[in-house]
């Protein structure tokens, strides 16, 4: 029997999107040259992995195409900056803002009702992100935390735009977007260090494993689902990507930096709770 593709397959293939996504943290701590460099390559390794195991159609005139892949790239690019300027859990905590942007503009964008649960989580995860720059006192730490959130603005467009056009190609926007960031930075990026052995290893595991195979999931998954609960459900990543610096790298989260991942924790977890317990009420009842 097969099973139809509904909301709940897509949440299941968002959870391990997100699984995948918290590895970038680390992995991106661990290459030894610039941020440019870093999220250059990246995205070169994941545009070319994409093309070659899905060979996607892409409608070049089609003006959402590359709206979509603007967002994106400036997405990734603007992720790896702040990972390698701030600590990595100010750097995916703080793109998590996202669902703030959402909600700003998914109303005229969209078209979809804000509940107000949704609003009460937003509203606690922009209060877990201000706890943030009470950690990061230097010049170039203040910088990183201030690209962590421009992140969040591109991410939180990228879903809006998905969500409104991926229908379409989410995919090819994914792998336009990839190829685009290779473009926007790279050049930037010469004259610099070049990567070594185990930097290549490390880019070719953030190529592949962290953005191609994740974002392929992703696209899959993102036309089924409420944009809110896209945004939403992936907050799972920043609360596994700092543990995995942690573990890996040494990196530890300071301590302000730990009281705001408590807040997003504990707001998306107990939003989780009480819907599962209304619509177990609605089933039942």
């Amino acid at each position: 029997m097969t099973l139809s593709f509904d909301s709940r397959n897509a949440k299941f293939l968002l959870v391990l999107t997100a699984l995948l996504w918290s590895s970038g943290g680390w992995l991106i701590k661990s290459v030894g040259v610039g941020p440019l460099m870093v999220a250059g390559l990246r995205s070169l390794v994941t545009g070319i992995v994409l093309v070659l195991a899905f060979r996607p159609g892409l409608a070049w005139r089609d003006r959402s195409l590359w709206w979509g892949a603007a967002s994106y790239a400036a997405t990734v690019i603007s992720f790896v900056v702040a990972t390698k300027w701030t600590s990595a859990a100010n750097a995916i905590l703080l793109q998590s803002t996202a669902p703030v942007y959402v909600a700003l503009f998914g109303g005229f964008f969209l078209g979809e009702r804000i509940r107000a649960l949704d609003l009460a989580t937003i509203g606690l995860v922009f209060v877990g992100m201000l706890f943030f720059f009470g950690d990061e006192l230097s010049l170039e730490g203040f910088r990183g935390n201030v690209i962590g959130l421009a992140s969040g603005f591109f991410f939180a467009w990228f879903i809006l735009i998905t969500r409104r056009f991926g229908q379409a190609s989410p995919l090819g926007m994914i792998v336009v977007g990839n190829f685009l960031a290779a473009a926007l930075a790279l050049p930037f990026a010469l004259g610099g260090p070049a990567p070594g052995p185990s930097d290549w290893l490390a880019l070719l595991a953030l190529g592949v494993f962290q953005l191609a195979i994740p974002y392929a999931l992703y696209a899959r998954a993102i036309p089924h689902v409420r944009a809110i609960d896209a945004v939403l459900i992936v907050l799972i990543e920043p609360i596994l990507n700092p543990v995995w610096v942690f573990l890996f790298v040494g990196e530890r989260p300071g301590f302000l930096a730990l009281v705001g991942g408590g807040i997003v924790l504990g707001a998306v977890t107990a939003r989780s709770i009480w819907l599962a317990r209304t619509e177990r009420s609605a089933a039942t009842g």
